[in-house]
């Protein structure tokens, strides 16, 4: 029989033993309280996360592809940061892609058992065709679920890098990887319920990894998404908001800029900053591989 007494994600908070009669105030109070722990905890590991940024980062500017794995809660979470990739950093749906045990629809509706087949972790992996220049990113809070582990062991098979995530030190998974991320976020308020603290704490090492990486493609020009996609009309004036921040021009500046550079926001920033045309401002920013503030030091050293 599987042996989960050890993991710190399965044991019992003593500070909740009584959560059945705590008040509102009280059950508020202790989780905000524990929430405290997740930061302490990833601060331990802010090295192991800054490396996974580094090979992330690598990995897009090789057009590879960033592959979230996991199941249940850890799997959600993966597919939620891959699929606000697009629309914040202007990439396809093909450069971050997440991986759930039971397919898409356990998204939306629970398929526990999926996560003890390391088979189809394995062979979902491999339907992906996993190149060399990919990284593919282990996510599983107890850090021992067969479907993780199956798909790392494709994912090495095929020469990626692999990192793992995991709330539990000396997992599993991070055994099967090559850089392990072991945030210990301590027994949560309500035992072996890893959606609290522990998928908090996978949350904010995605972010920080997906985050990290795009600035290193050249999506980020200061603290600005200079990529990001203008499907409504709350994101077109973002564009136009992002272009005079960068730029401090006017809005009408900023709108006649965007629509010479067919609406790259980019194109706008690099052309303003320049005092060029689009088409240079275009030229500029393939010569720096897409980056803004590389473009206009290159100008200014001319």
């Amino acid at each position: 029989m599987l042996d989960l007494t050890k993991l710190t994600t399965e044991q019992r908070n003593p500070k909740t033993m009584e959560l059945d009669s705590f008040t509102p105030l009280e059950i508020a109070t202790v989780m905000n309280e524990e929430n405290n722990n997740v930061i302490k905890a990833i601060d331990e590991v802010l090295p192991q996360v800054a490396r996974a940024i580094e090979w992330a980062g690598e990995s897009l500017n090789a057009g590879g592809r960033i592959i979230y794995v996991g199941a249940g809660t850890s799997g959600r979470l993966g597919v939620l940061d891959a699929v606000e990739c697009p629309p914040t950093f202007g990439v396809s749906y093909d450069t971050v892609v997440g991986l759930i045990a039971g397919g898409e629809g356990a998204f939306v509706k629970a398929a526990e058992g999926a996560e003890d087949k390391a088979d189809a972790g394995e062979a979902d992996l491999a339907a992906l065709a996993p190149e060399a220049r990919d990284i593919v990113i282990g996510i599983a809070a107890s850090g021992r679920t067969p479907y993780v582990v199956g798909a790392l062991r494709r994912a090495k098979a095929a020469g990626c890098r692999t990192v793992a995530i995991a709330c539990n030190r000396g997992s599993v998974i991070g055994g099967e990887a090559e850089l392990a991320i072991e945030p210990v976020t301590g027994p949560e308020v309500l035992t072996g319920s890893t959606r609290l603290k522990a998928g908090t704490a996978q949350k904010l090492v995605l972010n920080m990894i997906s985050t990290g990486a795009m600035v290193a493609a050249g999506k980020v020009y200061q603290n600005l998404m200079v990529d990001v996609r203008q499907s409504n009309e709350k994101l077109r004036v973002r564009a136009q908001n992002i272009v005079m921040m960068a730029t401090e021009c006017t809005r009408e500046q900023a709108a006649e800029a965007l629509a010479a550079c067919n609406d790259h926001v980019k194109g706008a920033i690099t052309m303003l900053l320049l005092g060029c045309d689009a088409a240079a401002a275009e030229s500029a920013l393939e010569d720096a591989h897409g980056h803004v503030r590389a473009a206009v030091e290159a100008h200014a050293q001319a």
